[in-house]
């Protein structure tokens, strides 16, 4: 582990695949040079079971350990997949929001200007009407001047 100081108890314990070598080693070291001062055969046999025993439970743990490890390898590694196919989903659906908005962005333009052509028509067409009132004004006067004019020719032509 970087960043701890020399001579921590962490850095001079054993990695995982160290400690069972070193602790078989220590152990039958330790047997072979401590003499039996008052105890007898059994107590020894014992204490190697018990070491044998300890050895195994920790051989188990390592096992344990590593599949756990690799466990966690494998979860992360899928993890990283599927965030990698999310991101590529969001970016792919980013795209497709940029050309949809571009689309419309062209659309409403179209659309305005076409707007504003109609509403300049409409303009144009309401001052082109102005002058046309006052024609059907003149239009109004001219037509009451020829039902009079109709009328008195009528009254004339029926004369007995």
């Amino acid at each position: 582990m970087e960043g701890r100081g020399e001579g921590s108890p962490e850095e001079d314990r054993p990695r995982t695949s160290e400690t069972l070598t070193l602790i078989s080693t220590t152990d039958l070291n330790s047997q072979s040079s401590s003499p039996v001062s008052g105890e007898d055969d059994r107590s020894v046999s014992e204490r190697t079971v018990n070491r044998t025993e300890i050895l195994r439970a920790l051989e188990v743990v390592e096992r344990d350990s590593v599949a756990i490890s690799e466990s966690f390898a494998s979860l992360f590694a899928s993890l990283r997949v599927a965030l990698s196919g999310a991101t590529s989903n969001s970016v792919d659906h980013m795209q497709c929001f940029s050309d949809a908005a571009g689309r419309l962005q062209e659309s409403v333009l179209d659309a305005a200007t076409k707007g504003n052509r109609y509403i300049n028509s409409c303009l144009r067409l309401n001052e082109e009407m102005k002058g046309v009132d006052n024609l059907a004004t003149q239009l109004k006067i001219l037509r009451r001047n020829v039902d009079a004019l109709d009328s008195a020719v009528n009254k004339l032509l029926r004369l007995p």
